[in-house]
């Protein structure tokens, strides 16, 4: 609820603004961060709008809110776009604040359709025959007790760019660089080749991976307006006119969230921008993989300034943290430092195993068997969604869906959360501070292989939908 203003507050607030040191914002910072560390404000409550507050104080509106970005520059209150401003506590946390995690807790009877996984199949019997065959390898198993090239040994570097390989796309082994799965690759690039206080665009909604990176590194986000094939270019070309951007990092195939898939036409006019604006391409594919026929990435159209990010996690293991990313010549070095500087090499062991799965056909195989558990699923929930708009590809993980007003995906989310089921919200992919669109997402991939569960999971979700559409029309 909006704080009250009380005679005592005002009184407080007026004193600090005649009689404190700096300039009227931040006396009024001062002053209400005083408020907050007292107790005065309440972790939760939300600060009064800036007209009002400047009214009652006799100040500018501006002062306020100049006032308001200083106490969430301390970390002391939450601005949420259509919302207000909130003293911080755990609970109105913006989604994108509080980071993304791979793995849930495990609370019995939770269900969890917030996070695309690997769906369990026939690994375990594969790794399981790998790991006896690699035991009676002695010499092999002593090589990868040993430390690597920091780039990964050559036939580790050959099976990533088998792996990466689409169509007329044929990366050199030379150019692949082994990383500890997508995440890591996407770290290195940023340490490599970006330095704190660049800006990359990116899409309005994008992997929270990236943004967590990002802020880590001290790296800016500049959201570009997306339609139903993703980044639009000519969003991207005023946001670069308008900024100083370094680089661009995208997901041209099965977009995460919206699922979007851009046609070549759209690569060819993003990697022409990127060529007139000087910046580097940064390509995750670690989604795209699902998808066997899908357009050249965007690195085939600007190879000299394209870095691609690929990974198993999502088609035949997550557990081996296995990833790759393809880069031009020139960058190599760069990568390779920032590689050695983390973790000095890839581990061994997983890309023996991975390498071992790409070149004798078991990756490809479990890739497939990916892909058509996930085209059951959801064909087995699809009918439960008939009243809700949505968007999906047959070969995403998750559907992408439209929350009827009056609700909030906030409120979706929380009314399964009341019966054990997960789901994510846009706010966990929003970059800026643009409104947030009131969609959520909901994935058909997860560990548990009780079709019982996941039409009851998806159930709710239809309930709670069209529980919210109703109200709408009266």
């Amino acid at each position: 609820m909006t704080v009250k203003l009380i005679n005592d507050t005002l009184s407080l607030l007026k004193n600090a603004l005649e009689s404190g040191q700096g300039t009227k914002y931040q006396r009024l910072a001062a002053a209400l961060h005083e408020q907050i560390r007292d107790g005065g404000l309440e972790a939760g409550s939300k600060l009064p709008p800036h007209r009002i507050l400047a009214d009652r104080l006799g100040i500018t509106a501006g002062t306020v809110s100049r006032a308001y970005a200083e106490l969430e520059r301390l970390g002391l209150v939450v601005a949420r776009v259509g919302d207000g401003t909130f003293v911080r506590q755990h609970d109105v946390e913006r989604k994108r604040d509080t980071g993304f995690r791979n793995a849930s807790d495990k609370t019995p009877g939770l269900f969890d359709m917030s996070r695309n996984l690997h769906i369990p199949g026939q690994e375990t019997a594969f790794l399981a025959d790998s790991l006896r065959e690699l035991a009676n390898d002695p010499d092999r198993l002593h090589e990868l007790t040993l430390y690597s090239p920091e780039q990964g040994l050559p036939r580790h570097r050959r099976a990533g760019a088998r792996w990466l390989a689409q169509g007329e796309f044929r990366p050199q082994a030379e150019q692949i660089l082994c990383t500890n799965g997508a995440q890591h690759a996407l770290l290195c690039t940023l340490m490599a080749l970006l330095r704190p206080g660049d800006s990359v665009a990116t899409e309005q909604l994008t992997y929270p991976g990236l943004i967590g990176a990002a802020r880590m590194q001290g790296i800016r986000l500049l959201g570009v307006a997306m339609d139903e094939e993703g980044l639009i270019p000519a969003a991207l070309d005023e946001i670069c006119r308008h900024n100083r951007v370094s680089a661009l990092y995208c997901t041209p195939t099965l977009q995460n969230p919206t699922t979007a898939v851009m046609s070549p036409a759209r690569r060819k006019a993003i990697a022409e921008l990127c060529r007139q604006h000087n910046l580097l391409m940064i390509e995750d594919e670690a989604h795209a993989v699902l998808v066997a026929d899908r357009p050249l990435p965007l690195s085939h159209y600007a190879p000299e300034r394209g870095v691609l990010i690929g990974s198993l996690s999502k088609a035949v293991a997550a557990g081996l943290r296995v990833g790759y990313l393809h880069a031009p010549t020139a960058l190599l070095g760069r990568l390779a430092a920032a590689l050695r500087g983390s973790c000095w090499m890839a581990t061994p062991l997983a890309m023996e195993l991975a390498c071992n799965w790409i070149e004798g056909g078991v990756a490809e195989q479990l890739r497939r068997q990916q892909v058509v558990e996930l085209a059951r699923r959801k064909a087995l929930v699809q009918g439960l969604l008939a009243d809700t708009r949505y968007h999906t590809h047959p070969q995403s993980p998750h559907f992408w869906i439209e929350v009827p007003e009056p609700w909030r995906a906030a409120d979706v989310e929380a009314e399964l959360k009341l019966k054990n089921v997960l789901i994510s919200t846009a706010e966990t992919f929003a970059v800026g501070r643009a409104a947030v669109p009131q969609f959520v997402r909901a994935s058909v991939s997860n560990a548990s292989h009780d079709d019982g569960l996941l039409l009851e999971g998806f159930r709710a979700l239809a309930e709670a939908l069209q529980a919210g559409t109703a109200e709408s029309v009266e």
